[in-house]
């Protein structure tokens, strides 16, 4: 079974300026001469850490990794202003041409499924291959199932927690009653929602509960930046329209790809990856047996990784 590799550090970073407002933060590791490979990370608002550059083989690939707008080290942190999906495809694009990489493979889980299939679709002629991990389509099915009914079937003390803090008269709609609390100007009732919201995605994310997984979501930096955005994102139904990406898959059909997911996701449920891969000929489905959402589960680090050995030889063999 493989593991992660060992922790490298960046031989490059990059502020990249986006917006008049927004700068991104990108880094390069591993092979400068490399396959070029995006880590396109979740929530959206989850940002990158040094574990993002550890599915690769360093000497094959040019790993590239990059926070997305308002999250991890772009600022300005948790900014909601131009902050919207065809944003977030563009700025993928800024980082390929200032990178000055002709394709690249995308490798994203969750909502960094997401990106990485809208910007696919976007830009088809620049993608080479997709690994994708736990996947979010981004549909009405996909919100109700996480915060109206479905995972609190399966952790309702969870979400007992989760919901204490929103009245009787605002549960109806709890995405919105956080969203209100997310964007106020009570700066305790900001972090207090901020800290439920994470520890309500991070209790759902892997099969085993994780103490120091939660602790990671729950830190006050990363969860405003996490909880702000992904409200910001789900009550606009993620800036694209319902089925988009599904129904625009005849875009990249002859594109390669990897699908990952856990049996147990309880973020994202399975149905999705099955999905997606109907409308995908060139994909190929792993289910992984005993795995949540989590990329870091033993199961799905080992199917992740031999999807960027897989990939790397059939680059190489095409040329």
């Amino acid at each position: 079974m493989y593991v992660l590799y060992p922790e490298i550090k960046p031989y490059k970073r990059h502020q990249l300026e986006v917006s008049d407002l927004h700068e991104i933060y990108v880094d390069e590791a591993g092979n400068p001469d490399g396959v070029p490979v995006f880590f396109v990370h979740g929530g959206p608002g989850a940002g990158c850490d040094a574990s993002s550059r550890r599915f690769y083989d360093p000497d094959t690939y040019r790993i590239i990794t990059f926070d997305q707008r308002g999250c991890g080290r772009s600022t300005p942190h948790g900014s909601l202003e131009g902050n919207t999906t065809k944003d977030l495809v563009e700025d993928i694009e800024v980082i390929r041409k200032y990178l000055d990489v002709e394709k690249l493979v995308l490798f994203g889980g969750s909502w960094g499924s997401t990106l990485s299939l809208l910007y696919a679709q976007a830009y088809p002629d620049h993608v080479s291959a997709l690994i994708l991990r736990g996947i979010f389509l981004c549909c009405q099915s996909d919100m109700n199932w996480l915060y109206v009914s479905g995972a609190n079937q399966i952790f309702p003390d969870y979400w007992e927690e989760f919901i204490k803090a929103i009245p009787d008269s605002e549960r109806d709609n709890v995405l919105s009653a956080y969203y209100q609390r997310l964007i106020g100007d009570d700066e305790l009732a900001r972090m207090a929602a901020a800290k439920a919201w994470a520890a309500w995605e991070g209790n759902c994310s892997k099969l085993r509960p994780s103490a120091e997984a939660l602790a990671k979501f729950t830190k006050p930096h990363n969860a405003l930046a996490l909880s702000r955005i992904e409200t910001h994102y789900f009550v606009n139904s993620g800036f694209i329209e319902e089925n988009q990406i599904l129904k625009n898959m005849g875009k990249v059909a002859q594109i390669p790809g990897r699908i990952i997911h856990g049996r147990y996701d309880m973020v994202c449920p399975l149905s999705n990856a099955l999905s997606l891969h109907h409308q995908w000929p060139e994909s190929e489905l792993q289910i992984v047996r005993d795995a949540g959402h989590s990329a870091l589960e033993p199961g799905t680090v080992d199917a992740l990784i031999r999807a960027t050995h897989d990939i790397a030889k059939m680059l190489a063999a095409a040329g």
